[in-house]
């Protein structure tokens, strides 16, 4: 400063010379566009990237618990690999009809690939003529056995971790992979069960 003379804040000047009302109007402009953003991202991963599902029932029992809450990655079906053991959600396949009411999604664990050959004998499940070895957590009896199947190209085999209690591929047939949403990565709620797959 020199001699008498004072310098107001730019912020206060600004705020005197456009008037409040512009200062308020530019700030919620601002939240505006912010909050459209935010709500425009999330409907973009959730449309591509990640999405996340409720367990009804106790097909997948005791890996998945009914009320469960889990997270799949979607592009890992788009640009990964799907393996035999991956857990996925997908579109019911038209065929499927286990009774009670109609389900839009279901969720169950990849056991055979494409151009695998499954059967069963008693609890065992053979995969090109081997039997396989289970190294997740699964209920036995096996249940309804598995029909001599080979995996067409672009199909999955799916099967619930609670055999005996899994409405799945041996009733009504290979997923093609343009059912496939995506694979099951993370375990979200409850928190005391939070958890990777």
């Amino acid at each position: 400063m020199f001699g008498n003379e004072s310098y107001e804040p730019a912020t206060t000047w600004t705020t005197r010379v456009l008037g409040p009302k512009h200062h308020k109007s530019r700030l919620l402009k601002e939240w505006l566009l912010i909050v459209v953003i935010a709500l425009v991202a999330s409907l973009v991963i959730r449309s591509f990237v990640f999405q996340t599902f409720y367990i009804p029932s106790g097909s997948m029992e005791p890996t998945l618990m009914i009320g469960d809450r889990i997270v799949v990655d979607k592009l890992s079906v788009d640009f990964g690999t799907i393996n035999r053991g991956d857990i996925v959600v997908f579109k019911a396949p038209p065929t499927e009809n286990c009774g009670g009411e109609p389900v839009t999604d279901l969720v169950k664990r990849v056991i055979g690939v494409p151009g695998d050959h499954l059967s069963s004998q008693g609890n065992t499940i053979y995969v090109n003529g081997k039997p396989l070895h289970e190294a997740w957590t699964h209920w036995e009896p096996l249940g309804p056995a598995i029909s001599p199947t080979t995996v067409k190209a672009g199909n999955y085999f799916v099967m619930g971790d609670n055999h005996n209690n899994s409405c799945d591929s041996r009733y009504w047939g290979t997923v093609p992979k343009s059912l496939i949403i995506g694979k099951a990565f993370v375990r979200i709620w409850p928190l005391s069960r939070i958890g990777w797959f």
